[in-house]
């Protein structure tokens, strides 16, 4: 990249978190913002208002990113309860207005949520992300369309990212460690200490 080439890639990193920063200010709060409201390379998105208010944490938006084709920002760093978006210098415009766009479409979703229109439990971000499998099953146990589960946004009906696993219980994930390596007793040793 050379000198230039990496100022030029730093300068680029910065303006795209801070017109990130601006676009979502008015949806989510930001943290850390210096001289003028700007950021540095990454904006830190509060949503422990939001968990206090409804319930809704970081976690339920990093998993309904994923149902608007995003892969999750970095959860609670620097700061429990927040998401840390970090677009670099290579996203363009367009993809960083996608993905303010599915943030302002989210923070609707919260709203409803805040205004007692969707259930607390069971709503499209403590559900998310919707698998193909379970948007086709045959009984839909949701009080929410189908439809808006899969497709939040008209564009994703002619882009779709499809999830191929749902959530799972992190918590149960930690203490119950399945192993998915091959036992032991296929490793056994033969004579002087070889493989067999």
């Amino acid at each position: 990249m050379g000198p230039e080439g990496l100022r030029r890639a730093t300068q680029v990193a910065i303006l795209n978190a801070n017109y990130v920063a601006r676009r979502l200010a008015g949806h989510y709060p930001v943290l850390y913002t210096g001289r003028g409201d700007h950021v540095a390379h990454e904006c830190i998105l509060d949503l422990r208002p939001i968990k206090q208010r409804c319930g809704i944490d970081a976690e339920d938006v990093a998993k309904r990113l994923i149902d608007y084709g995003f892969h999750a920002p970095t959860m609670s760093f620097p700061v429990a309860g927040t998401l840390m978006v970090e677009p670099t210098e290579s996203e363009s415009r367009a993809e960083l207005d996608r993905f303010i766009e599915a943030m302002i479409a989210i923070r609707v979703e919260i709203a409803e949520i805040e205004a007692g229109e969707q259930d607390r439990n069971d709503n499209l971000l403590k559900n998310a992300p919707h698998t193909a499998e379970t948007l086709l099953a045959r009984d839909w146990p949701h009080p929410y369309a189908r439809e808006r589960a899969a497709y939040p946004l008209p564009s994703l009906r002619e882009r779709k990212y499809w999830p191929p696993v749902g959530r799972v219980d992190n918590l149960y994930g930690d203490r119950n460690l399945a192993c998915s390596c091959p036992p032991m007793s296929d490793y056994a040793l033969g004579a002087g200490g070889d493989p067999a």
